[in-house]
């Protein structure tokens, strides 16, 4: 682990910090039953702003291979609604772009080929890159060529000496895991065609901050992009952030269209105006977000105390990452939520970072039919509600957490 007190985007020196969650475990560090009672690591979980470029982050960098390459858990293809998401983004762009058989297209964090086997079904050549073993074997399994490593601008320059120039390279919630910001996207713009596009999706820091979404927060998510910050960081590199749309997945994200030539439409401008007028370009906008935060956590666990202290059983939904900051920093253990389901085969029989609940098949809850089930991946909670309607019609209640705790 480092702990940098300069920009990761700009270098500056001047970076304010306005939260603080505390010393906590790797929100994808599952743990297998032989490692309970071991110490786990822990890293500081401190968020900064800085003052000269405008970008929201994080000081201390735990070791890329620590985080991804440790038998990582995440798998995308498990959520219905992301894999919807991302095969109408790849539809739209084959018909805009005009892609055919002799086009290529990069993904950038690939996972488990959830996008790529999209332009694949349509003749469209690909290549997806992920350092993460197990998703990356998944990909191969399903005919999605992909390269197990990291997105380095090494890379890129070796696979240009090689003939390959991306029309499309994708990027999809992987701009905040790179340590070496600056060197990523150069990497961009050296594989990227004189006539592509990068598009990419972030979550909004405008949004995380006005909704609450501390639990975004953890070590995997090394920076959190307003419109002004990747303005900035793009246009160091001689690219231009052309375009955005607004989405509302994950609580609140940004798709981003960056290419080598400055057509800015409107959208981007009336975005960058409105972050000025409202002042996320400015350290003030940040200062009062630890005091909501730990309103909110208050408010979250005195509802579980409650419940419980009435007799009331309480599970809960998704072993996801956001989930871990959540539990860690509200102080939710096994005296509060007897256990996790998961539909994610590999995070079943493995149990939470820092508090150890157990995480099952969703299947315990029609079993066991706990009283209330906490929703930790609560920017999926309506795919989850659906899912569970059985669970719903048998007298079972969920709790959405974000922005204010509700019972639904």
């Amino acid at each position: 682990m480092s702990s940098d007190h300069t920009c990761r985007s700009c270098g500056s020196a001047h970076l304010d910090s306005f939260l603080n969650l505390g010393v906590t475990p790797l929100a994808d560090g599952l743990l297998r039953e032989e490692h309970l009672e071991m110490q786990e690591p822990t890293y500081p979980l401190e968020v900064t702003f800085c003052k000269d470029c405008g970008l929201m982050q994080i000081l201390e960098t735990v070791s890329a291979e620590k985080l991804f390459c440790d038998d990582y858990p995440y798998y995308s293809s498990f959520s219905e609604y992301l894999l919807k998401h991302s095969r109408e983004n790849v539809l739209d762009l084959i018909q805009r772009r005009g892609l055919n058989d002799s086009s290529f297209v990069v993904e950038l964090a690939s996972n488990d080929g959830y996008l790529l086997k999209n332009y694949i079904e349509q003749g469209v050549s690909v290549l997806g890159i992920d350092p993460a073993e197990g998703p990356a074997k998944a990909a191969e399994e399903i005919g999605v060529p992909t390269l197990n490593t990291f997105f380095t601008k090494e890379l890129a320059v070796r696979l240009k000496a090689e003939g390959k120039s991306a029309d499309v390279i994708h990027g999809n919630n992987v701009l905040a895991h790179v340590p070496d910001t600056n060197g990523f996207v150069e990497g961009i713009g050296l594989l990227l065609k004189d006539d592509g596009v990068a598009v990419m999706e972030v979550p909004y820091a405008k949004d995380l901050i006005d909704h609450i979404e501390f639990d975004t927060i953890y070590h995997e998510h090394l920076c959190y992009f307003t419109v002004t910050a990747l303005d900035n960081l793009f246009r160091r590199h001689s690219l231009y952030l052309n375009d955005i749309k607004r989405l509302s997945i994950h609580g609140g994200s940004l798709r981003l269209y960056v290419e080598k030539y400055e057509n800015v439409s409107d959208t981007v401008k009336e975005l960058l105006a409105l972050e000025k007028k409202e002042g996320l370009d400015r350290i003030n906008y940040y200062r009062d977000f630890s005091l909501r935060v730990e309103s909110f956590k208050n408010e979250l666990l005195s509802l579980l105390t409650d419940l419980k202290a009435k007799g009331h059983s309480i599970a809960a939904y998704g072993a996801a990452a956001k989930g871990s900051t959540m539990i860690n920093y509200v102080g939710i253990g096994t005296d509060l939520v007897d256990f996790v389901v998961d539909k994610n085969i590999h995070k079943q029989g493995r149990y939470m970072p820092g508090k150890h609940i157990p995480i099952y098949d969703p299947k315990k809850l029609m079993e066991d039919k706990p009283d209330y089930v906490l929703i930790l991946p609560w920017n999926f909670a309506d795919e989850i509600l659906q899912q569970q309607q059985a669970f719903r019609d048998a007298g079972g209640k969920f709790i959405v957490p974000i922005p204010v705790p509700k019972i639904v």
